[in-house]
């Protein structure tokens, strides 16, 4: 399935549960750092499916974030690919990234 529909089956499932009508935007940000110490996690324990579970829940929640505000996710992302496209550098051992100037 195409994200686009993954997404759309997602926010009818948050209309369904009233997530989307009854939530607020920091309600949902509060569970997406939730769903980020659970990625951390899995990460130190080199889980690779609660790895993937973590993803897909932090994906969730911010679809509802967005969801809940009436804005597009993939603008979103549209948005910071934006400003990320032309940036010139290289990540370093270390998890520096150098910007190139």
């Amino acid at each position: 399935m195409s994200y686009s529909g993954l997404e759309a089956k997602i926010i009818q499932w948050g209309i369904a549960r009233g997530i989307v009508h009854n939530a607020t935007a920091q309600s949902q940000a509060i569970k997406t750092l939730e769903e980020v110490t659970e990625l951390f996690d899995a990460l130190n324990r080199k889980d690779m499916a609660a790895t993937e579970d973590a993803i897909g829940d932090i994906v969730v929640t911010l679809i509802m974030v967005c969801a809940v505000l009436n804005i597009d996710l993939t603008s979103c992302l549209n948005g910071a690919y934006q400003q990320i496209k032309d940036r010139k550098g290289y990540l370093t051992k270390e998890g520096v990234f150098i910007k190139e100037v």
